[in-house]
């Protein structure tokens, strides 16, 4: 069986070659794989440092790009029996991900996968917590739900082809290919067990803009979630002082107290202009999106202990995990 690993690049240099030296470095027993790059315009290194790896290249203008267009182009360009989606700017953790990743689709379990994304130490302290509420330690095949993320995700070419990606919305093309499937009883699978370092070197204006471009495409994948102002100025407070109480367990306030502020005021200023029609939805149902909740016993887990992505100048021995 092959593997297609479909990374679409923009300017993703700085952690690309350590992407590409990982999934060199994969152990699969039963499944082969080829690494297709599709880039809209790099200026850096990105494309060069992809030919040097053997990944076969392809191009997207970025008049016509969209994250659903994108990854829709890759894998017409692909060869796979199981397309596997990784954002250029994640690596993963072991040597395993790739199987791990695509055991669910393997064994009929699930149509749909996704896998764990932890952060590094040069990631923002609210962000590890955002990891560590959507990518637990436990894995859910299959799980309840459509939710799941391209960044480290697979997925059958049969799905592909009956459903695609949404080319239209700004983004979160992955929840809306799975809400078709879902409800045409396909399933997804979450797997802890792929995990990959997310790095986001991102100024606070592009993490406004992120979770702006999300929460629209939200809107048209779940309508009836609406963001109030009341809703933004709780979610912030509740999150801030959510995040001041673990960073104090954490030993992580001194260093991060107002960067976490910086990082809930932009989430949340993003969210709500993304998603600002007059819709109702219930407090339930806007609290499991948009609310900051971590597992409250977060000192017995191991979402913040130093991680440090593997570098291409160390030896071949894959980096861990924690």
């Amino acid at each position: 069986m092959l593997a297609s690993i479909v990374i679409r690049t923009l300017n993703e240099a700085e952690y690309l070659e350590d992407l590409l030296i990982m999934i060199a470095r994969q152990r699969c027993e039963d499944l082969a794989h080829e690494v297709i790059v599709i880039d809209s315009g790099s200026t850096d290194d990105t494309v060069e440092i992809a030919r040097r790896h053997g990944a076969r290249i392809t191009t997207i203008h970025k008049s016509e790009f969209s994250f659903g267009r994108s990854l829709n182009m890759g894998c017409e360009f692909s060869r796979g029996d199981i397309f596997v989606f990784i954002s250029g700017h994640c690596v993963p953790v072991n040597e395993r991900w790739l199987e791990n990743l695509c055991r669910p689709l393997m064994k009929g379990q699930s149509d749909y996968s996704y896998g764990r994304q932890v952060g590094d130490d040069d990631s923002h302290f609210s962000e590890r917590r955002i990891f560590a509420k959507y990518f637990p330690e436990k894995s859910s095949v299959p799980q309840a739900g459509f939710f799941c993320n391209n960044a480290n995700s697979a997925l059958t070419r049969a799905a592909w082809e009956r459903y695609r990606f949404d080319e239209e919305l700004t983004g979160l093309e992955d929840m809306e290919l799975a809400k078709r499937l879902v409800a045409d009883g396909g399933c997804v699978g979450y797997v802890a067990e792929a995990p990959v370092f997310h790095h986001h070197t991102e100024s606070w204006a592009k993490i406004r803009r992120r979770f702006e471009r999300e929460a629209l495409a939200l809107q048209s994948i779940m309508p009836e979630v609406h963001l109030r102002r009341s809703d933004v100025l709780r979610y912030v407070a509740s999150s801030v002082w959510l995040d001041w109480k673990s960073a104090v367990r954490h030993g992580k306030f001194q260093s991060d107290w107002w960067s976490i502020v910086k990082y809930r005021l932009a989430q949340y200023w993003g969210s709500w202009a993304g998603n600002n029609d007059h819709r109702r939805l219930s407090q339930a149902q806007k609290d499991r999106f948009f609310y900051p909740s971590v597992i409250e016993s977060d000192t017995a887990n191991d979402w913040l202990k130093p991680n440090r992505r593997p570098s291409a100048h160390e030896s071949q021995q894959p980096a861990r995990e924690g």
